[in-house]
């Protein structure tokens, strides 16, 4: 039988919430709302004075070629790490699972990853695929492979997709396992009983169960990807070469930091807020169907 806590009066549970309501009111309506405001107005460089435009700045990035350069980027770049990420770790949380010596070192080499800063992870890939004293690109050329990231648009699209994996592939590591050890066995074994094979036993039995932890992890690693990313592609390629790793978090800063424009800086802000809200939103409608509790 389900156990709940009923409160008697109003002021204990208020007080309870209070500092969760204050942390997301200070870090995220007022931020949220601050970048509304300053959409509809086109502020002075240095902050001297501010003119009211309306969606003027949203007509003017609907009507830039580059900013929707950065929607298609942003699409492939996020599928790629949600699927690659996802992907490999799920093959490693199978494997740890069925790991019976040593599971303990295994999984902990495997979580170690997430503790490092995406800026970090940039900057180790950013060294090993230095062109001048990377060593992995040495050893392409060694291969005959002419690797430079900073000026084939193919390979710095490619190394930041890897960097951005490998930042990831530990926190969803850490969920499927987590979903892989709450599996009752009893089914699983009687699976395996009834002539069923490793891999038919896991696409009809395992993976279906897995399917509240996928589509969780669905959710939070297209969120990373549209966000968490900037670090590594700032250390890496700062958007280039040309606009070819430019995701829309990142012209954003582009255009508000270094360009200036404070205006059309706070409108993509804005656009990037509502893509991810709906992205989100159709995703717990639609697909949330389809999961099996």
């Amino acid at each position: 039988m389900e156990k709940r806590v009923y409160f008697k009066g109003w002021f204990l549970p208020a007080l309870l919430i209070t500092p969760q309501l204050l942390i997301t009111a200070i870090f995220f309506f007022y931020p949220a709302g601050t970048a509304i405001w300053w959409s509809l107005f086109n502020p002075d460089p240095f902050g001297l004075s501010t003119k009211f435009v309306g969606f003027a700045n949203f007509d003017y990035l609907f009507a830039d070629s580059y900013y929707k350069e950065s929607f298609y980027t942003t699409a492939i770049f996020s599928s790629l790490v949600t699927l690659f990420s996802m992907g490999i770790a799920l093959y490693l949380a199978v494997l740890a699972d069925r790991l019976i010596k040593g599971a303990g070192i295994y999984q902990t080499l495997l979580i170690w990853p997430y503790a490092v800063a995406p800026a970090i992870a940039g900057i180790l890939w950013m060294f090993l695929f230095d062109t001048q004293t990377g060593l992995i690109s040495w050893y392409l050329g060694l291969l005959g492979y002419d690797w430079n990231h900073l000026l084939n648009e193919t390979e710095a699209m490619g190394l930041v997709i890897v960097a951005s994996t490998w930042s990831r592939v530990s926190y969803n590591f850490l969920f499927f396992l987590a979903g892989l050890q709450a599996i009752p066995r009893a089914i699983i074994e009687a699976a395996a009983i009834d002539g069923a094979r490793f891999w038919r036993r896991f696409w009809t039995i395992i993976f279906p169960l897995l399917s509240p932890t996928t589509f969780f992890l669905v959710v939070m690693n297209i969120v990373y990807a549209f966000f968490d990313t900037f670090g590594v592609i700032h250390t890496i390629t700062k958007g280039g070469p040309g606009q070819s790793t430019t995701i829309l978090v990142y012209k954003v800063y582009s255009d508000g930091f270094v360009g200036l424009d404070l205006g059309s800086s706070a409108a993509q802000s804005v656009i990037l807020l509502i893509i991810v809200g709906l992205l989100t939103i159709l995703q717990f409608k639609f697909v949330e169907k389809k999961v099996h509790y």
